[in-house]
């Protein structure tokens, strides 16, 4: 197909494609004349991929290329694809500028506090340090605290059980395919946390509900 024709079956402008090629997000088509390429399928997909990451996902082209960058990545395996998906989806890590695979975990690159960290050691979770979450939970944990809400390690702990149970879930249905699972833990962070948050306030109910049946 011409380069009008992949714009027309994608929903994209022709502007748009050219832009994506120009930037390298696009891989470029089979030369048919001086002025003329053509797309296949591949082209499809990529073009669909670079929006849900930029549109849903909500990545900046920059970070849209990372991840394309590790999907054709030689050798690269899915465990490797699906953390870089969630770092470029996340922030990752953020080394202010250093180079963070040299520096090590060096005390000064590490997230979140030494509480946060002394939990994660505690569960025995295999996480980067490093990951800007750590931060966020520090941060969110410490509120929970100053509203009064009695988050202590042990409740922590029962959330962890339960949210374990829900990555096995996600890690489970991740395909082995590269641009599949990339797509998958995108698209799976975006579309299905709203989906999580309104079963928990179902459950909530149902589960007040039927402790309040019980009690009479």
């Amino acid at each position: 197909m011409r380069i009008s024709e992949l714009a027309e079956v994608t929903g994209t402008t022709v502007a748009t494609l050219k832009f994506y090629l120009r930037r390298g997000l696009l891989q470029p088509g089979r030369t048919v004349t001086r002025t003329q390429a053509e797309y296949g399928a591949e082209h499809v997909d990529r073009v669909r991929l670079v929006r849900a990451l930029s549109e849903v996902g909500g990545l900046d082209l920059a970070a849209v290329g990372r991840v394309l960058e590790a999907i054709e990545g030689p050798g690269l395996g899915r465990l490797d694809v699906m953390a870089t998906a969630q770092h470029a989806l996340s922030g990752g890590r953020e080394c202010d500028g250093r180079d963070c695979e040299s520096e090590g975990e060096s005390e000064d690159l590490l997230r979140g506090d030494a509480r946060t960290r002394d939990w994660i050691a505690a569960r025995g979770w295999q996480v980067d340090l490093r990951d800007v979450a750590l931060d966020r939970l520090a941060a969110a944990w410490s509120a929970c605290e100053g509203a009064g809400l009695g988050l202590d390690e042990g409740r922590l702990d029962a959330y962890a059980d339960a949210v374990e149970r829900i990555a096995t879930i996600d890690v489970a249905s991740v395909p082995p395919d590269p641009a599949a699972a990339v797509r998958q833990v995108v698209l799976g962070t975006v579309l299905v946390e709203p989906v999580l948050a309104a079963l928990r306030l179902l459950a909530q109910q149902h589960t007040a509900i039927s402790q309040d049946t019980r009690s009479h």
